[in-house]
């Protein structure tokens, strides 16, 4: 049971580049570059959820905390797809935009 710190460090650094992102969005005046930091910021939020859900199981080990990381690793599963599919999608916008 070695890795376990492994799991507290992503959450951390997935919440610090959240916020990040999300001051990030406010100091850029561009739509296009405010929607890829969004889209950049639902995936540290949501890798912050997935993880955290790993986390709570593997510390507590009840059938409670099962279920309820069950249901954040489907939300943060979620909101890590979006999140790529919309980053993705951005930055090609952005690369187009700007050669």
């Amino acid at each position: 049971m070695d890795f376990l710190f492994i799991f507290p460090i992503i959450i951390v650094l997935s919440l610090v580049l959240y916020v990040y992102y999300k001051v990030a969005i406010l100091k850029t005046r561009d739509a296009l570059t405010q929607a890829y930091y969004n889209a950049k910021s639902r995936l540290c939020l949501g890798s912050f959820v997935f993880f955290f859900g790993i986390n709570q199981y593997i510390f507590y080990l009840t059938r409670l905390s099962l279920f309820i990381g069950i249901i954040f690793l489907i939300f943060g599963g979620m909101q890590m797809y979006v999140g790529f599919k919309q980053v993705r999608h951005y930055r090609k916008e952005w690369k187009r935009l700007n050669p």
